[in-house]
C-alpha cells in the first residue's frame, strides 16, 4: 500500500480485517507499506500491521513478493503509480477520484484495459449495506421508472478561515476541492444507483476563503497553521444540475462549509412508483417509500439494514447490532479480492472512474462558462 494517513489507516484496517470475517478465495498478506518519510512510514507499518516498508513507490512496485498495489495518496500521484503497477503485472486498487484530470484518467483506464492485472477505484460508499440494498431495490423495479436524483455531501471542517492550507486546498495536488473530494462520491453513487450515466451538467463553483495559513507539520485534517499564508486554488463549494441518460434529472451539492454537518452524505432517488433516501450519518438505515401501497397508510418506512439477508451483513453481528464507516472498506477489500481471485472484473472499474472524472471536468467547464449546460464528453 502507498500512503498511510487517513485513507491509509482505513484501508489497512480493511486488509487486516476482511479475511477474519469473510471467507475470501485468497489469503491476504500485508507485505509492505510505502511513504516518503522513513521514520513515519516505519511507525505506521508497525501500528497497522504491515510486514515491511519502503520509502520509494517504484521499489514497492518492483518487488516480486507483491501482487496487489493499493494507492492511498493525493490525486496528483495516482496516475504514475497505478500505470507503473499495472505495467508490472500487479492488481491495483486506487482511491477516488481516479485522477486529477481527464487525460490522466484516460491514461489509467487505457493501462487497465491492456493490463494482465485487475483494477478498481475505491468508491467505498457503494459498499454501505443500505446503499447496496437501495441498488438492489432499484434494479428490481421497486421504484418504477427513475425520474429524479438529489444528492448532497456536506462537511464543515473548513468553516474556520484560519484552518491551514493543506494539500486538499491546492489544485496541483487535489485537482479540485469539494467537487472532487466530496462530489465525486455523489456522482458515482447517483450513476451506480440509477444505472444511468450523467450526460450534461450546469454548474456553479465558489471559493469562500481565498487565502489560508501555511501548514505547520502535519498536513492532514487536523493540521495546525504556521507562518505565512498561501492562496486557496480549489473550490470550497460546488452546486450543479445534471441530466442522465433515459431522461433522469438530478441536483447536486458539495461543500466543506456547512456548519454543523460533519459527514452528511445524502442521496434520494425518486421513481414513478417509489423512492429511496439515505444519509451516511444514519448509515444503517434506508428510507423506502412504496407508492403502490394504499394512500391512506403509505409513507416512507425506516428499514434497519442489519438483517443477514441484507448485503454484506451475514458476516457481522445479530440483527440490530450496527456497523460503521470502517466496514465499507472491509467490504471493498472483500469484493476486490474475490474479483481478483475469480477472474471477474471488479467494479467500479477504472473505466467507471474515468466517467466520474469526465463529469467533474464538465462541472468545472460549466462553472467557467457561467453555468452554461455542458455535455459530458469523451475527451476534454
Amino acid at each position: 500500500m502507498v500512503g498511510y494517513a487517513f485513507m491509509g489507516a482505513a484501508h489497512s484496517h480493511a486488509w487486516r480485517t476482511a479475511g477474519r470475517f469473510f471467507d475470501l478465495p485468497a489469503a491476504v498478506e500485508m507485505t509492505a507499506l510505502c511513504g516518503r518519510s522513513e521514520e513515519r512510514v516505519r511507525a505506521a507499518a508497525e501500528r497497522y500491521g504491515w510486514a515491511s516498508y519502503e520509502t520509494d513507490w517504484r521499489a514497492l512496485v518492483a518487488r516480486e513478493d507483491i501482487d496487489v498495489v493499493d494507492i492511498c495518496t493525493p490525486g496528483d500521484s495516482h496516475a504514475p503509480i497505478a500505470i507503473a503497477a499495472l505495467e508490472a503485472g500487479k492488481h491495483v486498487l486506487c482511491e477516488k477520484p481516479l485522477a486529477n484530470t481527464v487525460a490522466e484518467a484516460e491514461a489509467m483506464a487505457a493501462a487497465a484495459e491492456n493490463a494482465t492485472g485487475s483494477s478498481m477505484v475505491g468508491f467505498n460508499y457503494r459498499r454501505v449495506p443500505a446503499l447496496a440494498l437501495a441498488r438492489r431495490l432499484i434494479a428490481a423495479g421497486r421504484l418504477g421508472d427513475i425520474r429524479q436524483v438529489r444528492a448532497q455531501y456536506l462537511q464543515d471542517w473548513l468553516v474556520d478561515p484560519d484552518f491551514p492550507l493543506v494539500w486538499r486546498l491546492r489544485e496541483e495536488h487535489a485537482g479540485s476541492g469539494a467537487l472532487g473530494d466530496l462530489g465525486a462520491h455523489s456522482i458515482d453513487l447517483a450513476q451506480y444507483l440509477t444505472g444511468r450515466p450523467i450526460t450534461s451538467v450546469g454548474a456553479l463553483l465558489t471559493t469562500f476563503v481565498a487565502e489560508r495559513p501555511l501548514p505547520a507539520g502535519s498536513s492532514g485534517l487536523s493540521a495546525t497553521g504556521g507562518a505565512g499564508r498561501g492562496e486557496v486554488t480549489v473550490d470550497d463549494a460546488a452546486l450543479f444540475t445534471a441530466r442522465f441518460g433515459g431522461g433522469v434529472v438530478g441536483v447536486f451539492e458539495a461543500t466543506r462549509f456547512a456548519g454543523g454537518r460533519k459527514n452528511a452524505m445524502r442521496i434520494e432517488v425518486n421513481g414513478s412508483t417509489g423512492s429511496i433516501a439515505f444519509d451516511v450519518e444514519s448509515m444503517n438505515e434506508l428510507a423506502f417509500y412504496d407508492g403502490t401501497e394504499d394512500a391512506g397508510t403509505a409513507g416512507f418506512r425506516r428499514v434497519l439494514v442489519t438483517e443477514p439477508t441484507h448485503p454484506y451483513m451475514d458476516a457481522w453481528w445479530p440483527p440490530g447490532h450496527l456497523i460503521g464507516y470502517e466496514h465499507t472498506f472491509t467490504h471493498q477489500v472483500r469484493d476486490f479480492v474475490t474479483a481478483v481471485a475469480t477472474g471477474t472484473g471488479p467494479r467500479p472499474s477504472f473505466a467507471d472512474g474515468l466517467q466520474v472524472q469526465r463529469v467533474l471536468a464538465a462541472v468545472k467547464a460549466s462553472a467557467e462558462a457561467s453555468g452554461v449546460h455542458t455535455p459530458v464528453t469523451e475527451s476534454r
